[in-house]
């Protein structure tokens, strides 16, 4: 797959912005979570106090992986966290959330200030784990997506679907924001009422009403509105019988390949979810699911696709491409890119564009 130099992006390698970097389901206590992202190796554990910390994978002293071991007595007597640190299973250096190594068990002498190891802010949220990632080193300039959806008794909690990885540059798949031409042929739209994008500085909006060749509602328009809060978290709501929230992450994991996860909240129609509805939940998100792998599989077999060959119809893949790049430029270069495109572009599609059956 193309780099992101290819696509003649901006100055970085990877954009600026919040990725999740781990389902929280997966940080057992005691034990930190190896994980590569941003062409880098870290590990994620949870501190004693509940917090969640990321930090570079490999020791400040010889070079071990902090992450990556199940012999060394460090772990199995349970010393690997220990607080808010973790401790290296080779000579067992134990280094804090801020990156400082603050115990060396075998020496009486000062710890070196340059035992230190690289630090990166995260948060949890919805049940994931969320890293911000700035190449130029910055504080978050907004917050992690999050929606009040979560808190309400009435929805049930999707149990995140880990997609594994696809050697895919992101921008292709920024680029379904404005894709209106593939939900017949791709997705099974038809009809298609109204398609309109929607740029706000950091955040790309897509609204969508459509029939369906399989799924119907009581107005008979399928709706949806679907978002990007910076470049790494799609979330989208559905109306209907069971109104739901879609959430769609990818983060880059190497230049050119990234990681993806799924999830969908479902709201029962009880105040507060029960055992039974949650058959019902985990069915929704299992056709969500099914739904977006038709975008996975046309992603995993294609080739790059470094200048679209676009026509009118297609909807606006060149505001999408240039909104997406104020995220690998310096922040100072942000509204060269913003300007061009904030505001609300509405799509068109001629009857002619539905694919008769011979």
């Amino acid at each position: 797959m193309a780099k992101t130099a290819e696509y003649g992006l901006g100055e970085y390698t990877f954009p600026r912005g919040w990725f999740m970097v781990a389902d929280a389901d997966e940080l057992v206590d005691g034990k930190p979570l190896p994980v590569r992202f941003f062409g880098e190796d870290a590990v994620i554990y949870r501190g004693k106090s509940g917090k969640v910390h990321m930090v570079e994978a490999y020791c400040a002293h010889m070079g071990a992986h902090l992450g990556k071991n199940t012999t060394s007595y460090v772990v199995r007597d349970g010393t690997w966290i220990q607080g808010e640190s973790i401790r290296c299973p080779y000579h067992a250096w134990r280094f804090g959330p801020d990156g400082k190594c603050d115990d060396i068990p075998y020496s009486t002498g000062p710890i070196p200030k340059s035992a230190c190891i690289k630090t990166y802010t995260v948060k949890e949220s919805m049940g994931g784990v969320f890293m911000w990632h700035d190449p130029e080193g910055g504080a978050p300039d907004y917050d992690v997506p999050y929606r009040s959806e979560w808190d309400d008794p009435a929805y049930v909690h999707w149990k995140l679907d880990h997609l594994g990885e696809l050697a895919l540059h992101p921008q292709e798949i920024l680029d379904n924001m404005a894709d209106l031409a593939h939900m017949m042929p791709t997705h099974g739209s038809t009809d298609c009422a109204y398609f309109e994008n929607e740029f706000k500085d950091h955040v790309v909006i897509q609204r969508f009403g459509a029939g369906h060749r399989t799924l119907v509602t009581e107005t008979g328009l399928l709706e949806t509105d679907t978002w990007y809060t910076g470049p790494g978290v799609l979330m989208s709501v559905m109306k209907g019988q069971y109104p739901s929230l879609m959430i769609i992450t990818h983060t880059p994991i190497d230049d050119g390949v990234v990681k993806v996860w799924h999830g969908l909240l479902v709201k029962s129609q009880n105040k507060v979810a029960t055992p039974e509805d949650l058959p019902v939940a985990r069915a929704y998100q299992e056709a969500s699911r099914l739904a977006f792998a038709q975008d996975f599989e046309i992603w995993g077999n294609k080739r790059a696709c470094l200048n679209p060959l676009q026509i009118p119809a297609d909807g606006p893949f060149h505001k999408v491409r240039t909104w997406y790049r104020q995220f690998y430029n310096p922040r100072g270069k942000v509204k060269e890119f913003t300007s061009k495109v904030n505001g609300i572009h509405t799509s068109r599609v001629p009857a002619s564009s539905k694919v008769a059956a011979e």
